[in-house]
C-alpha cells in the first residue's frame, strides 16, 4: 500500500492555537500586546514567527530536560496530528534557526509578558494569605547556574572560590517577591551574582502596597529596608540578626516591647529620622535536645498589641518559609536540570529565566482556579501533579474542535 504523500511546512502558527489548554493563565491577546509594545513583531513571514517563539520560551520551563528540538515538538504536538489528516507536517527547525529565533525576539517581550500578567490573586477565603485584612508576602533571593560561557561569566560572575581555583559555573541571581498564600510570584529581579540581595530587594519594594503585610529574613535586615517601606505605606515583619541589639523604651504587656532604629551615617546627613518599631523576642525549644533552642527577634511597624499580639505574630512569622518552597518549586520541579539555565549568551540568559517565571506563574495560578472551584487552600494541590496535567493537556486540547472545548 503506498504511503500517504505530506506536505512539509514550517510552523505558521499562533499563540492562541498552541496555549489553548492554559489561555487562562497566558492568553494569547497579552502575548500579542507585549510583543506589540516591544515592536519585536517580524515584517516578513518567519518559519519561527514571534508568538511561537514566546510561547517556546516559556515551553522550556515545562519541559526542562528536553532539547530545544523536542521541546518546539513536545508544543506543537496535537496541531501535527490534525495537520497529518489533512496530509500536512509541520517541518521542525534545526538548532540554529532556533536561536535565532530567540536573538531576534530579545528579553523585553518576556519581561513586559511577565509585568502584564503577574500579580496577587489571593482572596479574603485563600486560607493563610491574610493576617487581620493584611495581605502576607515575602521577599527573598536566589541563584541560578548558568553555562560556563566567557560572555556569561563576564556579565553575571562567579562565586568566590579558594585561590588559584574556580567556581564551576557563574551565576545570575533572582530577587523575588511571593504570595505566601498562593506561592504567585509576582515581581522579579534578575541581576548579576556579584549585586547583593539587599540592593535589588530595595528596589524591589516598587509592588509594595498598603494593606499588605511583608516579611523578610535576617539577611535583608537594615535601616533602608524598613524606611522603604513604610514610605510605601507597607506594614513589615522581618527578623533581626543576632548582632543587631534595641533599647527596650516601652514594655509592652504582651512580652514585646517598642524600640527605636536609627539611620545609618549616609541616611543621619540626608537627615532621615529614627522610625518607631516594635521587637518581638521568642525561642523555639527542642524537647529532645533543650541545649539546641533556636532563639528568635523579629521587629515590626505593627504596634497595636491587641490586634496584632506578640505571639500571633511569632506563629504568623513561618510563613515567611513559603517563599523556600516557592523556590524550590522553581529550581527542583520546574527546572529538573544540573545547569538551571541552558542559554549560552546573557540576553538569552535573561529571557529564558523571564521563561522561567512564566512557567510557574502558569502552573500556579491555574493551581488557584482549580483550588477556588473545590474551596480549598492553593497550597494543597500539588505543584508538580498539575505540572503533569498541563504536559498532557497542551496537545490534548489543540486536538480538539472549537465546538468540543466547552465539554474540558
Amino acid at each position: 500500500m503506498p504511503l500517504k504523500k505530506l506536505l512539509l511546512e514550517s510552523p505558521k502558527l499562533k499563540s492562541k492555537e498552541i496555549f489553548k489548554a492554559i489561555e487562562i493563565a497566558i492568553p494569547s491577546t497579552a502575548i500579542e500586546l507585549a510583543i506589540l509594545k516591544t515592536k519585536v513583531k517580524e515584517k516578513r513571514h518567519r518559519g519561527l514567527p514571534s508568538q511561537l517563539v514566546v510561547c517556546l520560551i516559556i515551553a522550556m520551563s515545562l519541559w526542562s530536560k528536553d532539547s530545544m528540538r523536542d521541546v518546539l515538538k513536545n508544543l506543537i504536538d496535537g496541531l501535527n496530528e490534525v495537520g497529518l489528516k489533512t496530509g500536512k507536517y509541520w517541518k521542525i527547525p534545526c538548532k540554529a534557526a532556533i536561536t535565532q529565533a530567540r536573538q531576534r525576539l530579545g528579553a523585553g517581550v518576556m519581561r513586559q509578558l511577565f509585568h502584564q500578567l503577574v500579580k496577587p490573586m489571593a482572596t479574603v477565603e485563600t486560607v493563610g494569605a491574610f493576617l487581620n485584612g493584611l495581605r502576607i508576602i515575602a521577599i527573598d533571593g536566589t541563584c541560578l547556574d548558568i553555562p560556563d560561557s566567557d560572555e556569561n561569566a563576564r556579565v553575571f560572575g562567579r562565586p568566590g572560590s579558594r585561590p588559584g581555583t574556580r567556581a564551576g559555573f557563574p551565576k545570575a541571581r533572582l530577587v523575588i517577591l511571593v504570595e505566601a498564600g498562593t506561592h504567585l510570584i509576582f515581581d522579579a529581579l534578575i541581576c548579576p551574582y556579584k549585586i547583593g540581595e539587599r540592593v535589588r530587594a530595595l528596589r524591589l519594594l516598587r509592588s509594595v502596597t498598603k494593606e499588605m503585610l511583608l516579611m523578610w529574613d535576617r539577611g535583608l535586615h537594615s535601616y533602608a529596608m524598613v524606611e522603604a517601606t513604610v514610605s510605601k505605606g507597607c506594614d513589615y515583619l522581618g527578623r533581626i540578626p543576632s548582632n543587631v541589639k534595641f533599647t527596650n523604651e516601652t514594655q509592652q504587656k504582651d512580652g514585646s516591647y517598642l524600640s527605636l532604629i536609627y539611620p545609618p551615617g549616609k541616611f543621619r546627613k540626608k537627615g532621615f529620622p529614627p522610625i518607631k518599631i516594635r521587637v518581638i523576642e521568642y525561642k523555639i525549644e527542642n524537647l529532645e535536645n533543650p541545649e539546641a533552642e533556636i532563639r528568635y527577634r523579629l521587629i515590626t511597624s505593627l504596634l497595636d498589641t491587641k490586634k496584632f499580639p506578640a505571639k500571633l505574630l511569632a506563629c504568623e512569622y513561618h510563613q515567611r518559609w513559603e517563599v523556600e518552597n516557592t523556590i524550590d518549586e522553581l529550581k527542583v520541579h520546574l527546572l529538573e536540570r544540573k545547569t538551571h539555565i541552558r542559554s549560552q549568551r546573557p540576553k538569552e540568559v535573561v529571557q529564558e529565566i523571564y521563561g522561567l517565571l512564566l512557567g510557574h506563574w502558569a502552573v500556579r495560578s491555574l493551581i488557584c482556579q482549580a483550588a477556588w472551584g473545590a474551596e480549598i487552600s492553593p497550597l494543597r494541590l500539588s505543584f508538580t501533579g498539575t505540572l503533569r496535567v498541563i504536559r498532557r493537556a497542551l496537545p490534548k486540547i489543540q486536538r480538539l474542535e472549537p465546538q468540543e472545548l466547552p465539554f474540558f
